[in-house]
Order: C-alpha cells, then structure tokens, then sequence
C-alpha cells in the first residue's frame, strides 16, 4: 500500500483564516495569564506590553520550559512556529496552562522569499497583519540605537575637541536597515568634503543580525541591557587601544532608545490563548532565539512554555542551549525536533521536483539527518519527542517507518496536524511532550566549558553536533583569534555562523556528511551580546531580494484589508 494519509485540505490562505478570526481583546488574554488590565500598556486592542516587575525568578526554576526545533530543513522551512503554536494549543487542551513565547518577523523575508512568522493554517498568532508589519516598533528602536552609536561613532573620528583618536581602518560597526538591500552591503561614507566627515569604507547589516538585537535578547534587565550596550567593541585607536560604546558615552542613549523594546509583546493564538513574541535574530548568523526576557516572563506567569530556534538544531537549538539557557539560568524540560517527510525526502537524495513523490526508500536514506538531530538532543541531556508534521503528500509507510526508526532510538514520534486542525491536531504531541517533562527523566547541562579556549570550543561544536572530522582556520581567523584573547574575551561562548541547508558549512552536503572538515574563514565580535561568531563560508548579514520579491503579491485596499501577505 502507499495510500495517502487522511488530512484535511485548507483551501484558505494563511492571511485569510488569520483575518477571519475572532480576537480576544488583550485584556482578556492578560487576565488568562492573572495580569490585570493595569498591568498592560495597550496597542490598540490586541497587541500589550508586558512590564518586566512581573519576571518571577522563584517561578521560572518551577515551571516547564519546551524547546522547538528541527531537523535541516529544506529552503521552505519545516514548520517549526506552526508546530510551536499548535503545541502550545494543544497543551492547552490537554489541560495545562501554556503560554508559546516567540520571536518577531523581520521586514526582510517577509518582503522577499521566506515571508511572515505567525505560523501557519489553523495554528497561528494574530494579529498576523500587524506582527509581520512593524508590530510594536521593537526593530525601528533596535535600528535607532544600532545607527546611533554609528553616528556617534563617525562624529568622534570628526571631532577636534573630544576625539578618541579612532583609527577609522579598525572601526566593525555597521549601520542598519530591516530591508534586504544587497546595494548597502558595502559602501562608502563621509563623501562631500570636509564637513560631511571622514571617508571611509562601511556597509549596513539587516537589522536582526546588528549587536543590538543580539544584546536585547540576551540581556536580563534593563541595568544588564545597559552594561552589555556599553560594551559593544567599536574598533582600535590608532595607539592600538580597543574602544567600547562606553568610551564614547553612548549607552545610556542607546538604552533610552530600547526603553519601550525591551517589554515583551502580548498577542493571542487563534484559539484565544497567549503568545509572547520578542525579539528576532537570524539562526544562521546570530543566536536565533528570543529574548531572555520574553521566555522568562512567561516562565513567570504559566505553567508551560513553548519557544523556537531558527533552522534546524545544530544552529539555533545549539546556540539556545549553549549560550541563551546558560546566559539566563534557564533549564528546558523537554525539547521537540520538528521533521517532514518531505526534508527527509530531499536528506534521502530527492529533487526539488520530488519532494511531494512518496518514497519509502528516500525517507529511510534521510532518516540519517534527524538521527544525528536526535544524538545531539541527548548529548544536552535531553530526550527529544519528534513532531512529524503532516503534509497531504505523506504517506502512512513513510510515517510509519519514521516511528519505528525513532522507537529504536527510544524516541516517540508523533503526527501531528496543527496546521489542518489547530491545537486538536496537536493534542497527541502535547500529551508526548507532558509525559516526557512528568517522567523527569531530563537533565540539561551545557555541551562545553566557556572557559575553554576559543579553538577548542569551536571544534567541540564541530566535531560533536556537526560530525566533522576537524576544523580549519584560515590565517586570518589565526590572526583573529590573537586579537580576541587580547582582549581578554576568549571566554565567551561560540555563535556559529554557517548555513543552514546542511550540518557542514557546504550546503550542497545533505543528509548526515561523513569525513568533511569545517573552515573558519573570518571571526566578529559582539562583546556586548556575550559571544564570538565565527564564520564559516561566505555568511551574508544583509540579504538580497529574490528575483520574485514576495512583495510584488502583495496589496491593501481602500478599506484597509490587506492581501498576499502570508
């Protein structure tokens, strides 16, 4: 038999079942989570900030913290947010008070290729419209701040009276825009004569790869958010004497700038219950995880919590437990690997062309990835459920022999259909998740010591999530690595920057690679964020359009009602 397996069709788009919905308004959903009305500050009728008092250390160590992650996804993502707010759904219906917690959109991808993050279907937050359209305005402050110390930065090297002597050849710190804008990547300021500035080499990052998103999401506070701002490493004067944003006065205007961005948004799931989404770096180039903050306060006021990583989990799950958890004080009780049947398809050798063609024996070849997946969960100390998210092209063969191949490895798979039914789609992983926390058989514990040396750090990570055979450094990063000791910050924690289409850093290597080697081509600094990023390969942190902009559907009329948005 290779019958398909029996789903339900959505013949509504993503746009049109989130604009069909019946919303709460927020006050409702604050006082689900025992927030008063008072409590909130309101925008419009169904968006709230929530205010840091109601961070609850004693409560966070209590309750149960749900990673979502996945195995190497394919270039249309495996669904990840989907599964995250259908799980969330169905822990609700299951009888447990959760909350999902969730990173924000970033102008770029919703605009290019990839489009919105408000999940998918029957399984997403709203209001869509507004969250993948500036939302809070949390990215235009990230963005004032980031440019803010840039001009500050310039206005020094300027200066007569005030100088610090900038040698502007050494100045990393680039401007930002939440636009993919390949034009920006490298440019030229301070053209025009004298009074315009001194020219030099500079270019703009997107905005969810700047240090500042990075420090929002890792600060735990307003006074850390302040400390880590002021530590953003600028560049070197021209004795060879590092400067920090702190030199130049800057992060007290740069916290100002954040006062209202470092709240945790407030919004709803389509059933009516709360959703919690701040913050939103990339997983390929940055951390890829919320905000510290946002997944503590709804540690702080439910009893479950579902957050996500970007990408598959040898990049943002790697990066929350290794950094983010340790960072925070932070312990997940269980950790979910999204997988389809159609990325182990593409791991087992299909073409994009076949993808949605059932094969038992491709499925079986792929497996491999979301093994490997599986042996890193547990090297954290964590048992994985796997959530098999249901597409119509599955088969019951194909499904099947997923779970016996998981069983093996004594891991519960389970089918599951947020995307068709919302939260009962979802009540089966919910209750695989419940049993895995109640059995209390996980223990988490980080993958290495910070206080190892910046090479060994990075082939731990290479060696024992990737499977590399070792790691190359190029005379550059050499060179770089030199400089990072000497400024004392070899003891920061590693955020890989590589792609995310494969566990090497050659995206043309899918499913498990055996016998390759990794190789670090340049390092960044982000002292202020509290790690090193190495970057593997050519990492872009400003993207492109495609040459179809999802944007050219997109459209809003005189009534206001928006279309092609997804």
């Amino acid at each position: 038999m290779n019958n398909p397996i029996d789903n339900t069709i959505q013949v509504r788009s993503d746009l049109e079942i989130a604009q069909a919905a019946k919303m709460q308004h927020i006050s409702k959903i604050a006082q689900r989570l025992n927030v008063s009305e008072d409590d909130i500050e309101m925008y419009g009728k169904y968006k709230a900030k929530l205010p840091l008092h109601l961070i609850d250390e004693a409560k966070i160590q209590q309750n149960n913290l749900v990673l979502v992650t996945a195995l190497t996804p394919t270039p249309a993502g495996e669904g990840k947010t989907t599964i995250s707010i259908g799980l969330t759904e169905g822990l609700n219906k299951v009888g447990k008070k959760a909350t999902a917690v969730l990173r924000e959109p970033s102008l770029g991808p919703v605009f290019g290729i990839k489009g919105g993050a408000a999940g998918g279907g029957n399984a997403q937050v709203v209001p869509m419209e507004d969250i993948n359209l500036h939302f809070t305005g949390d990215f235009s402050a990230i963005e004032k701040a980031n440019n803010l110390l840039a001009a500050l930065i310039d206005n020094n090297i300027q200066s007569k009276t005030r100088s610090l002597n900038i040698d502007p050849r050494t100045v990393i710190w680039k401007r930002v825009i939440d636009m993919n804008d390949r034009t920006l990547r490298d440019i030229v300021v301070g053209l025009g004569g004298t009074p315009n500035g001194i020219p030099r080499e500079d270019g703009f990052n997107i905005t969810a790869a700047s240090e500042i998103m990075a420090i929002l999401c890792m600060s735990n506070d307003i006074a850390d958010l302040k400390r880590r701002l002021g530590n953003i490493f600028v560049g070197f004067t021209y004795e060879k004497k590092p400067v920090y944003a702190r030199d130049l006065n800057a992060q007290g205007a740069m916290a100002l700038l954040l006062k209202d961005a470092v709240k945790p948004n407030l919004v709803q799931t389509l059933e009516g219950n709360p959703a919690i989404i701040h913050g939103g770096p990339f997983a390929n180039i940055a951390q890829g995880t919320n905000t510290i903050i946002a997944t503590k306060m709804g540690l702080s006021l439910s009893d479950y919590v579902v957050t996500e990583a970007g990408f598959g989990a040898d990049l943002g799950a790697e990066k929350f437990l290794n950094i983010k958890c340790v960072a925070g004080g932070l312990k997940p009780k269980a950790l979910v690997i999204v997988a389809t049947i159609r990325a182990l398809r593409h791991h087992g050798g299909a073409s994009k062309d076949e993808l949605n063609t059932p094969s038992v024996d491709r499925v079986k070849e792929g497996f491999a990835n979301l093994a490997k997946h599986i042996e890193n969960a547990k090297k954290f100390g964590l048992n994985p459920v796997v959530s098999i998210n249901n597409f119509i092209s599955d088969t019951e063969e194909e499904v099947l022999l997923v779970q016996e191949l998981c069983r093996e490895m004594g891991v519960k798979a389970v089918p599951t259909k947020a995307w068709a039914m919302g939260g009962e789609g979802a009540m089966a992983l919910a209750q695989a998740v419940v049993d895995e926390v109640e059995a209390g058989d996980n223990n988490f514990q980080q993958l290495y010591d910070h206080n190892l040396g910046v090479k060994e750090k990075i082939e731990t990570i290479a060696r024992e999530i990737y499977g590399a055979d070792g790691v190359d450094f190029s005379k550059q990063a050499l060179t770089e690595i030199k400089k990072i000791e000497s400024l004392s910050l070899d003891n920061l924690p590693i955020c890989m920057a590589k792609t995310q289409k494969s566990f090497s850093d050659n995206e043309k290597l899918i499913g498990r690679p055996k016998g390759f080697t990794v190789t670090v081509r340049e390092f960044e600094i982000a002292a202020g964020a509290g790690f090193i990023i190495p970057i593997l390969g050519k990492m872009m942190r400003m993207p492109g359009l495609p040459s179809v902009p999802a944007s050219e559907g997109m459209d809003i009329d005189e009534d206001g009602i928006i279309t092609g948005l997804s």
